[in-house]
């Protein structure tokens, strides 16, 4: 059998999947690492053990004689470093995006290089801390000089993985455009600080095509490896390949992410402030993209509901379409997780009173009613007017919220995605470069029940 395989790391699952010439998931490896602490205390994933997994996972599959390997690519979440000596070996941990930067390194950082503004609306990236990965090399040359004395390459996680494959040392374009404050958007080249810093000279050349070396199997053979892939870049990589344009995807989870290839103009600074950003494509192409943070609302929102009227945990799941629940008005909710983040950072933590409703599905539509108004300011500031939006994710299989949406947007085609394993597949598709179609992959047009209300208005 002739198999594409991808190595799809995400923080909670690292998975081996392998895909046949119709991108069928013939086989999945799935493994939960356990996490470590950096020097510290903060939680992070283990380098070490990642790439024994990693390692073992290739050398366990290049052995196998039933079958034959087209391809490999790698697909892992972003925002994350391997500092490696000349060697090609790490020499500090995996630092984890959500340690905290240090204010005073902050002060220092913007008080050099101009505004936080000035800086987030060049590199398209929000003030995100840590999160903006190119300080956490900042922060490694200033709070940890020794070791960043010793860094010959800081690569990007999926880039890491893929150079454990190949040996090649490379950056790519999606890894560096995802809000990172290291490149210019407007000038289309890395930012002014990174040259200053000398910080450039420690990031690999960029690669701008989809094979950037080779593999060899046990039996001798040479298998084609991408440069790796941004996860929310791969998912859009999917959509590009087989989706005629224009359209947006909204790809739904812990967070909800909005991207628009369709959408050119530079971020305004009141995009910035309320969530949203600018991911590159493999070519450099700019994607725009808002995000919401509320899966995690929806679930901590849903515990609440649950013991409040005494029914099990997972309730919601059986929780059908009715529209006399719906408030008829503006929802009374508030949200208690998405202070800072999303359309309304400044909104105050609150506590959403469940006392008014009759029952725990009544409290379910209103949440799920709030949460869309939410969702439909965040996919408003980087709209402009394509007639298609695509849904995938966990929220997708909702029958309500995709109600709710499509009555939102009713200027547009609302479709309900079936990708499985949407972020594998992009990297796939990317390392094959084939017009193969997707098995499986199917778009399901959401008929709007309601016409006459919509909520919120």
């Amino acid at each position: 059998m002739n198999v594409t395989a991808i190595f799809d790391i995400g923080r909670t699952n690292k998975k081996l999947l392998l895909f046949d010439e119709q991108y069928r998931a013939v086989e999945e490896i799935s493994e939960t690492l356990p996490e470590i602490t950096d020097e510290d205390g903060v939680p992070c994933d283990d380098l070490a053990l990642l790439t024994r997994w990693v390692q073992d996972q290739w050398d366990a599959l290049s052995r196998r004689t039933d079958i034959q390997i087209q391809g490999v690519n790698v697909a892992a979440y972003g925002a994350s470093l391997v500092h490696l000596d000349a060697q090609g070996n790490p020499v500090a941990p995996l630092y984890s995006y959500l340690k905290p930067f240090p204010p005073a390194l902050a002060e220092q950082f913007y008080g050099t290089y101009g505004d936080v503004m000035t800086v987030a609306r060049q590199t398209n990236s929000p003030p995100l801390g840590m999160l903006n990965s190119g300080l956490q090399i900042y922060w490694l040359k200033y709070t940890r000089p020794a070791v960043y004395q010793r860094v010959r390459w800081s690569l990007h996680l999926p880039q890491y993985i893929a150079y454990l494959l190949c040996g090649e040392i490379t950056s790519d374009f999606t890894s560096i455009g995802c809000h990172t404050a290291l490149w210019d958007f407007e000038q289309n080249r890395y930012h002014d600080w990174v040259i200053a810093e000398g910080i450039d000279q420690k990031l690999a050349p960029i690669v701008g095509q989809p094979v950037a070396g080779y593999a060899v199997t046990a039996g001798g053979e040479k298998v084609p490896v991408g440069g790796g892939l941004h996860d929310s870049s791969s998912v859009i990589m999917a959509y590009l390949a087989r989706c005629q344009g224009p359209f947006m995807v909204l790809s739904t989870g812990t967070w909800c992410i909005t991207l628009n290839p369709f959408q050119t103009e530079p971020l305004t600074e009141e995009q910035l402030q309320r969530d949203c950003l600018s991911f590159l494509t493999v070519g450099g192409i700019t994607i725009r993209s808002a995000r919401l943070l509320m899966g995690k609302e929806h679930d901590h929102q849903v515990a609440r509901i649950a013991e409040h009227f005494q029914v099990k945990p997972d309730f919601s799941r059986q929780v059908n379409y009715r529209p006399d629940l719906l408030p008829p008005g503006k929802s009374s909710f508030m949200p208690a997780c998405m202070t800072g983040t999303g359309p309304f950072p400044d909104q105050s933590a609150g506590s959403w009173d469940l006392a008014g409703y009759a029952s725990a599905e009544e409290a379910y539509h209103h949440l799920l009613a709030g949460l869309v108004d939410m969702l439909t300011v965040s996919i408003q500031l980087i709209d402009n007017d394509v007639p298609v939006l695509y849904v995938d994710g966990g929220f997708a299989r909702n029958a309500i919220f995709m109600q709710l949406l499509a009555e939102r947007f009713r200027q547009k085609q609302v479709y309900r995605s079936q990708l499985p394993q949407a972020t594998a597949i992009g990297a796939a598709l990317y390392i094959r470069q084939d017009d193969e179609p997707v098995s499986g992959w199917t778009f399901e047009p959401v008929e709007r029940r309601q016409p006459s209300v919509i909520p919120g208005d």
